[in-house]
């Protein structure tokens, strides 16, 4: 891994900060109410322009560059969710009695992850099958006459 410079840490979480800001902000009904708007004033204004080339192009170049931004902003946000998701549920794990098998396996391929549930998935049915055995010894003997 590489060193970051003060300047670049400060980069880093200024640009974190406003990635946050905005993944929010755009998030928010009023935003979307702002940017219909924004559309039906565009359409509203083509009769006025002759549904020009311009007046298409100045939609297509405002709609293209915001989503372009976006998928920055919003993919920043969703790593650092993530990554801090991945760090609870590790702690949680490595403090519970599972132990530490399970910390890091978000670093797997998809095939050792997929084999990795299944086994999960095998074991809860197992527990499953043994706990409905064990209730039905519990009713049984639950049932026996008491001397």
């Amino acid at each position: 891994m590489f060193q970051q410079g003060a300047g670049a840490v400060q980069l880093s979480k200024l640009f974190s900060t406003v990635a946050s800001y905005v993944a929010h902000a755009t998030g928010r009904p009023a935003t979307f109410v702002v940017c219909v708007g924004i559309i039906l004033l565009w359409a509203v204004s083509g009769p006025l322009f002759g549904f020009s080339d311009s007046w298409q192009l100045v939609i297509n170049t405002g709609t293209t560059i915001i989503t372009f931004l976006m998928v920055f902003l919003i993919q920043n946000t969703q790593n650092r969710d993530g990554t801090a998701i991945q760090a609870k549920l590790d702690e949680l794990i490595r403090s519970s009695p599972a132990g530490n098998a399970f910390i890091g396996i978000e670093h797997l391929t998809e095939e050792e992850v997929e084999t990795t549930r299944a086994t999960c998935e095998e074991r809860a049915r197992l527990a499953e099958v043994a706990e409905g055995r064990a209730n039905r010894k519990a009713v049984r003997a639950a049932d026996l006459p008491t001397s």
